[in-house]
């Protein structure tokens, strides 16, 4: 595995950064938990209410498989490019600890629902292909919560068991990946093609959890585990490549071992040594029969929803837009849903530009959704832009203006006096500018052309920004 992934990617730096991960996911969009009938819908309610015998793990509970986490595995597997199993099966993996009911837990060992795929990200030097080695469900343990936020300082933990069964599925990626910013990205395009294929909503807590894999040079690895967030596995990444750098560089050893990060301090800190599989007597699962789905996956592929990457490319092909614009309008479903109703009706490419690089932006900065833009506006700015009847500046200053406190485009143009100055009123603050600004005209007559901009500059502050930047250059320029 170790050569085969140097041979893919032979560009290592010279701390030879190898990173694995571990991704598990709720299928939360079932109605139940993966073998029993407990409610999913839990995140608002009381600890340890959606509970039975069965997520519970009592005596005589018997597990009912739910068919439909089955179907969702296999959706997601196709997706990666993974090929589905003939047969697939259920193990125990024999372990303790507190948030595990059972003293085992459910899930695939020999016999994972889907392996061998991959997924394109962008990588350090170009796009680069990460291999999946394998997908596999399994049931969620339950959850702890450690007094004081700090599993090393906490004096005490809380066990919710209200997660304890609900279906997951553990995508674990082959040591593709270079760099703490590459795993940030695989991240994203994994959560990016869950949304569009409808299986979990990975915005609600827990629901999308990490474990990384890191080794230097060859080394011993470390997994980190646990990580809730993106931004998290990329700190984290982060701090393990220095802590094992410093650690090699003072002749020390890393050992294999599993490791907690510590999200409020930015650090990870040693749990225990890293077990290995026949650490957890993995024996199949008694109470439920092998599963024969060799022909559930080509009828499960009809059913696939147009992916990310491929939507990518009909924007490009069908709406001449940039690949730019197109990667940053895919890279969520409601935006490039938003997309392409606007689309329908104003310009593809004014349409992707001011969703893409405008919106996009003001929504990034107030920490927003799509959602809180109505299409219908989106609509009106680019009609009122594309006949020329407002700035550019003045554009962003309507969206601004209905982010914060509302409103329709036109009202907007029409309530701020934003329609595009023209004629005598450009041509007079043109005069204006020129005469109380002798000092920039005489430098751009003395070679310096960039003088000319706080010109431009004055005339559009005396029009409100409602002049065209490019037509009050060309005037200046003709009058002076």
């Amino acid at each position: 595995m170790l050569e085969e992934s140097l041979k893919l990617r032979p560009y290592l730096d010279d701390v030879g950064v190898m990173i694995g991960l571990e991704i598990h996911v709720q299928l939360n969009k079932l109605n139940t938990k993966i073998f029993c009938g407990c409610s999913l819908d839990y995140y608002d309610d009381e600890p340890n209410t959606h509970t039975c015998p069965v997520c519970l793990g009592l005596p005589g509970s018997l597990p009912v498989l739910n068919r439909k986490a089955v179907e969702y595995s296999i959706k997601v597997g196709l997706a990666l490019n993974c090929s589905i199993q003939e047969h697939t099966q259920f193990y125990r993996k024999n372990y303790y600890y507190p948030d595990l009911p059972k003293g085992f837990q459910i899930t695939q060992y020999d016999y994972p629902i889907a392996s061998n795929g991959n997924i394109m990200i962008e990588g350090e030097d170009g796009e680069v292909r990460i291999r999946i080695n394998r997908a596999h469900m399994e049931e969620d343990p339950g959850r702890l919560v450690h007094e004081g936020g700090s599993i090393e300082r906490s004096k005490y933990t809380f066990i919710d068991y209200n997660r304890s069964g609900v279906a997951l599925l553990e995508i674990v990626t082959e040591p593709d990946l270079r760099s703490p910013k590459e795993a940030r990205r695989f991240l994203d395009k994994l959560r990016n093609i869950l949304e569009y294929l409808d299986v979990s909503d990975t915005t609600l807590e827990g629901s999308m959890r990490v474990d990384a894999n890191i080794s230097l040079a060859g080394g011993s690895r470390s997994e980190v585990k646990n990580i809730s967030s993106h931004k998290g596995a990329e700190r984290a990444l982060l701090f393990e490549i220095v802590r094992q750098k410093n650690l090699l560089r003072r002749g020390g050893t890393v050992v294999q071992e599993t490791r907690h990060f510590d999200e409020a301090r930015g650090i990870t800190v040693s749990l225990r040594t890293k077990e290995e599989a026949h650490d957890y007597r993995y024996f199949p699962e008694a109470d439920l029969v092998p599963i024969r789905v060799a022909d559930w996956g080509p009828e499960i592929a009809k059913t696939l929803p147009e992916l990310p990457d491929a939507r990518r490319q009909r924007f490009i092909s069908v709406y001449c837009i940039m690949d730019e614009h197109a990667k940053s309008l895919t890279s969520e479903k409601k935006v490039a849903d938003f997309y392409e109703e606007v689309a329908a009706q104003v310009d593809p490419k004014m349409a992707a530009v001011w969703t893409a690089d405008v919106l996009k932006g003001e929504l990034n900065y107030r920490d927003i959704g799509i959602d809180a833009f109505k299409v219908e506006d989106m609509v009106q700015l680019v009609s009122l832009l594309s006949k020329d009847k407002i700035t550019e500046q003045s554009g962003i200053q309507v969206i601004r203006t209905i982010l914060n406190v509302g409103g329709s485009p036109d009202t907007i143009v029409a309530a701020e006096g934003l329609l595009k100055a023209e004629g005598d009123i450009v041509t007079t603050a043109v005069e204006e500018a020129i005469s109380e600004n002798p000092q920039p005209i005489a430098d751009y007559h003395n070679g310096k052309p960039e003088a000319l901009n706080f010109v431009v500059g004055q005339v559009m502050k005396k029009t409100k920004g409602r002049a065209d930047a490019k037509s009050v250059r060309e005037l200046i320029l003709q009058k002076i």
